[in-house]
């Protein structure tokens, strides 16, 4: 479920991207998001040209208890490195590549956060993983989260031996051992 004002109590995770432009590559991560019932906020600010709008998003994420953050990094792909540079609440930065150099500057300035300051990092454009880091962070605390993570895993299985069965039907071969 998005919610759309800053007061909820019931957020879990803090979705922050620095420009709508962000969106596309973030809408990934709301939909797991919604997936997993994990309740979530999603909220524009830049480092850039709207810090005091971040810092102030950010100290009420910590004072609403809000557990997780994942932050769009794009172009300079400060947000992130900013945001955990004011909180110790786990930060996931997700290198967007909607930049001049294709997301790998957002992903060498995400990924090399100095010592003391670190950011969680997930492939370009990755946000679904960033999603999926930020349940299994909230599983750890909450049973019902864990089983739904362990189930869609389960899944993920499962779908990988239907792809392995349709490959070996293709190719005419009669699949007599699996590996299991």
């Amino acid at each position: 479920m998005e919610l759309r004002g800053r007061r909820a109590n019931n957020v879990k995770a803090l979705v922050m991207m620095g420009s709508d432009s962000d969106l596309e590559i973030m809408r990934e991560c709301i939909d797991t998001l919604n997936a997993f019932g994990v309740a979530h906020e999603v909220v524009v600010a830049s480092a850039h040209r709207s810090l005091d709008r971040v810092v102030s998003i950010v100290r009420e994420a910590e004072e609403r208890d809000v557990k997780v953050i994942v932050a769009a990094a794009g172009g300079a792909a400060h947000l992130a490195g900013v945001v955990a540079g004011m909180t110790v609440v786990p930060v996931i930065g997700v290198p967007c590549g909607n930049s001049p150099l294709s997301g790998v500057d957002a992903l060498y300035s995400t990924v090399q956060m100095p010592p003391g300051v670190p950011v969680a990092c997930v492939g370009v454009n990755a946000s679904k993983n960033a999603a999926l880091l930020a349940v299994g962070i909230l599983a750890v605390a909450d049973p019902g989260l864990h089983r739904a993570l362990v189930d869609y895993r389960a899944e993920l299985a499962h779908g990988v031996e239907e792809k392995h069965d349709r490959v070996m039907k293709a190719l005419g071969i009669e699949d007599i051992d699996r590996g299991t």
